[in-house]
């Protein structure tokens, strides 16, 4: 059973000699107590801030798409987008295969296909290729000229934990690294720089050993990144397709 939220803060509770919280004052506490909860959040913020791909954020999007349009919104939750992953899902109703969409740049799309937005019905079919849009959006080449259902792949953002019962999705052999990492903060705010640095450089050590347990560089190609401050920002992860 995943860790919850409660079970976390009494794990800074407890080192740092506090009582421990119980479901039924978790939500009033006060405080040091108010630290700690915020304490874990930071500490997790941090941990998904430090690496754009950790497994554990894996997301497989299936969306079914509308005939006669041709750009989508990305979901708001997207923090990566791997654009080699996109796919058109075989539906024997609608009778296409499954087929793979490539990606390609927002110039080349210009340059060949934006025709298709003004005149939609001569560039119509199951969808073959995927461009980014300067905005926060994917276009598809041909139109869809059918409801064709499609698959992708990104990387999301986890929203702050909340309530007592809240779990996480960190894997919970890694909770000693929150932990750590809430001390680091927990130190901060009662004025302890020196055990706040300590716990910051076990931290960071921390986040080290989930990177080489967890993420094998070879197998994922980033394509494009959303950073959470800005909300926007491009990194393409493959050649221009000719």
């Amino acid at each position: 059973m995943a860790t919850t939220f409660l079970q976390l803060v009494n794990q800074v509770n407890r080192r740092l000699n506090e009582v421990e919280l119980t479901s039924t004052n978790f939500a009033s506490a006060t405080g040091f107590y108010a630290h700690a909860k915020d304490a874990i959040n930071s500490s997790i913020r941090y941990i998904n801030q430090s690496e754009f791909e950790w497994p554990f954020n894996h997301t497989l999007k299936t969306q079914t798409l509308t005939a006669n349009t041709s750009r989508y919104s990305f979901p708001t939750d997207c923090k990566v987008i791997n654009f080699d992953t996109f796919r058109i899902k075989e539906d024997s109703t609608l009778g296409n295969s499954t087929t793979r969409i490539l990606p390609m740049t927002y110039e080349e799309y210009l340059d060949k296909f934006v025709a298709q937005e003004y005149n939609s019905s001569s560039f119509q079919g199951v969808p073959t290729r995927v461009i980014h849009a300067p905005s926060l959006e994917f276009i598809l080449t041909p139109e869809p000229d059918k409801a064709y259902i499609l698959v992708y792949e990104y990387f999301n953002f986890t929203a702050d934990l909340s309530a007592h019962g809240d779990t996480i999705v960190i894997p919970d052999r890694f909770i000693h690294v929150i932990v750590d990492g809430a001390m680091h903060y927990a130190y901060l705010f009662r004025g302890n720089t020196q055990d706040a640095l300590v716990m910051k450089e076990k931290f960071d050590e921390g986040i080290k050993y989930m990177r080489s347990m967890l993420i094998n560089r070879t197998r994922y190609v980033r394509s494009y990144m959303i950073p959470q401050n800005t909300g926007g920002g491009l990194r393409y992860g493959y050649s221009s397709i000719t």
